[in-house]
């Protein structure tokens, strides 16, 4: 049976979105009216995965007969007929997803979503964003995973039960093996994380997109962001890994600058170090530098991760030094993405002899001893214009790879934690066989169910901790810390070389 509280808040949720009167509008209209409505389904399909069972419609229709008398009635599961009360057959529940999956896809499958389908997929997640509680965060951790169909994949004439899937990479478990192939699609999903600095918010997830994989996620996904834009919704740092970072500026980077979103992104190896010069100024880890900048500085790689106190001391300060050098922005970028930044020198952050007046500056700032012999203009002007052009891909919100940027940047395994929670087999576990039904539209359907249940974990998760919180904080004892779960090496040496105990 399913629990009346859970049922009030998916019909809240469905109600917030209002996707199901206009997916009810594009429906078409038979002789005899349909005993399934598309909301009634659309509770069935949440309300399946909310109790941890498998995407499948015989799944759905259970949960819609399991339902109280009182609740079959008001929602139709139980219609009056003419020979008397009718319960809800699987052939009808396969009938209206049928019509909701037509209506829903296009005409010539392309392996992205229609429209139509992404923007009801966008109000459905909002609306659970809205009725679960909206965390006062605007930064958003994006990452994509597999999705592995439930087909087999082509054989050698091409045919495929799922035409739209596709031939894609995914890491492999294996020792020493990078990745492997697989068939099926690629999940791209967008998590509310915390600001910079701010208090902690529950992660939940914004926005989705499913596509096959010979589309490109992070260029497929800019568009998803780019309608956020257009609803409204207010946009903070955007993070991501260098598998986003790394693409082509037209197709990531410059999009996403032009909506006003701050990108705080890793840098792939080979975007990192010297790219060059504008005006004479090196063009390093997305920022622009003296041309005196000592090269051991623009060679920084950020520390290891299990790299001692001392170690990170020691790489934060010269983080500090590589910042001195550093031709710092006077202005936010104009409407065409220009901006102006400032000499160092003439800033007062080192001593140069080209700027007569910095070399009044303490001697505990860094002095550039060897001058260029011929000054090139970033040394001749106190401030250069820079073009969005310059650093287009690796410009950020902080210095790559200072300590502000690996604190920044941390929040990104929110994006982990996401994936972790739709595949954990204790709750709905998408891995292969999850659902079974072919096609983009009716996996992107039941994805989106999935993570709206996803989100209501969380948020019940998050506040059963808050809580705790309160009463341990009420009671003057410290925050619940996390319990440990492993026993290291030194824990058993340890253990083995105790002394014996003593015995009376």
């Amino acid at each position: 049976m399913i629990a009346s509280a859970t049922l009030s808040r998916v019909e809240a949720i469905l109600d917030a979105s209002r996707v199901s009167e206009r997916i009810e509008a594009l429906l078409p209209v038979g002789v005899r009216p349909r005993q399934l409505s598309v909301r009634t389904l659309l509770t069935g399909m949440l309300i399946a995965l909310c109790d941890g069972r498998p995407a499948h419609l015989t799944r759905v229709h259970a949960a819609l007969i399991s339902l109280s008398v009182e609740d079959k009635q008001r929602l139709g599961v139980i219609a009056q007929w003419k020979t008397g009360p009718h319960l809800l057959t699987y052939r009808q529940t396969e009938r209206t997803f049928a019509l909701v999956v037509g209506a829903l896809s296009k005409q010539k499958p392309d392996g992205r979503p229609s429209q139509t389908l992404s923007e009801i997929i966008d109000a459905l997640l909002e609306a659970s964003v809205a009725v679960l509680g909206a965390p006062e965060s605007s930064a958003l951790a994006i990452d994509w995973t597999h999705y592995e169909s439930f087909a087999r994949p082509p054989r050698k004439d091409g045919r495929c039960a799922d035409a739209e899937g596709s031939w894609g990479h995914r890491r492999g478990d294996n020792p020493g093996q990078r990745d492997e192939p697989f068939y099926g699609y690629y999940l791209q999903a967008a998590t509310i994380v915390t600001e910079d600095g701010g208090p902690q918010v529950p992660e939940l997830v914004r926005r989705i997109q499913l596509t096959s994989c010979h589309h490109d996620p992070p260029g497929a996904f800019v568009s998803v962001i780019e309608r956020m834009a257009e609803a409204g919704i207010a946009l903070g740092d955007i993070l991501a890994d260098c598998g986003y970072s790394y693409r082509e500026a037209a197709n990531w980077a410059l999009p996403l600058r032009r909506i006003k979103a701050k990108l705080v992104c890793d840098l792939h190896p080979n975007d990192r170090g010297i790219k060059g010069t504008h005006m004479g100024a090196l063009i390093a880890n997305g920022n622009l530098y003296c041309p005196a900048t000592p090269r051991t500085l623009l060679e920084l790689s950020p520390p290891a991760s299990k790299a001692s106190v001392d170690e990170l001391t020691a790489h934060d300060t010269r983080c500090d030094e590589l910042a001195r050098y550093k031709l710092s922005a006077l202005c936010a970028p104009d409407q065409d993405g220009y901006h102006r930044v400032i000499c160092p020198a003439a800033q007062g952050k080192i001593r140069c002899p080209l700027r007569g007046q910095s070399m009044t500056l303490p001697h505990e700032r860094p002095t550039i001893l060897s001058a260029p012999q011929t000054p090139p203009a970033c040394c001749t002007q106190q401030t250069i214009t820079v073009p969005p052009s310059v650093n287009a891909k690796t410009a950020s919100k902080h210095d790559w790879p200072s300590k502000a940027f690996r604190l920044s940047y941390k929040r990104r395994s929110a994006a982990e934690r996401t994936f972790s929670q739709v595949s954990n087999p204790a709750t709905n576990d998408i891995s292969k066989g999850w659902c079974r039904l072919m096609g983009l539209t009716p996996k992107t359907l039941f994805l989106a169910c999935a993570f709206v249940t996803t989100n209501t974990r969380v948020t019940d998760a998050f506040t059963a901790r808050q809580a705790e919180d309160e009463r341990r904080r009420a009671r003057g004892l410290p925050p619940r810390t996390r319990r440990r779960r492993r026993r290291t090496i030194h824990n058993l040496v340890a253990g083995a070389n105790a002394p014996p105990a003593k015995t009376t």
